[in-house]
């Protein structure tokens, strides 16, 4: 029987650097386009983090940037002359590497001010709540990134939330601005707290 291989740390450092570099990348030519956008899912968690303490952010990888649905096409467009394809994965709006497709590691899209989900109750932030990262790029302001991550309430999300409340970044002005049914699952998620 093969003993499994030990993991390569250059490897998962090499993975970092690509998610970071995307990331820029995105944000650049999407900005020099002239087209709204903010950085939501992880990568945004990270930004927000690191105004805190740069020791307690995660690596996540890939990118999730937030759209306008009039943009998608220019989207599309600017976003092709840095070899990303624009692709649908169950359901899902997303830009790929022209040469290495691989939905894990793309850019995926949420639609601004429409459900994520059928079952959601409320819709995605709009794309003007961006505010600029120390990084250069747009990410969803505190509020509008934490009722995302509430709304969607998977592992990775509550892992999200307990990161942010975990910093300090959650105040009680972030907290008054949820919907009333998300400061539910914020205080589910503050009695599990470490």
């Amino acid at each position: 029987m093969n003993a499994p291989k030990a993991p390569n740390y250059g490897t998962q450092v090499m993975a970092v650097n690509r998610v970071e570099a995307l990331l820029r990348q995105v944000s650049r030519t999407l900005l020099e386009a002239g087209i709204p956008y903010a950085v939501v899912g992880g990568n945004a968690v990270a930004a927000w983090v690191a105004t805190v303490d740069e020791g307690a952010v995660r690596a996540t990888k890939d990118v999730d940037i937030l759209l306008r649905r009039q943009d998608l096409s220019g989207a599309a467009e600017a976003l092709r002359g840095v070899n990303l394809m624009s692709a649908e994965v169950l359901g899902v709006t997303m830009f790929v590497d022209r040469d290495d497709p691989n939905p894990r590691t793309g850019v995926h899209v949420v639609i601004a001010d429409e459900l994520v989900r059928p079952h959601y109750a409320h819709p995605a932030p709009s794309s003007d709540r961006g505010v600029e990262a120390a990084g250069g790029f747009f990410v969803m302001d505190l509020a509008g990134l934490l009722t995302m991550k509430l709304q969607a309430f998977r592992d990775v999300d509550r892992v999200h939330v307990r990161d942010m409340l975990g910093v300090g970044l959650i105040s009680d002005s972030v907290v008054s601005s949820l919907p009333d049914d998300l400061r539910g699952r914020l205080d589910e998620i503050r009695a599990t707290q470490e």
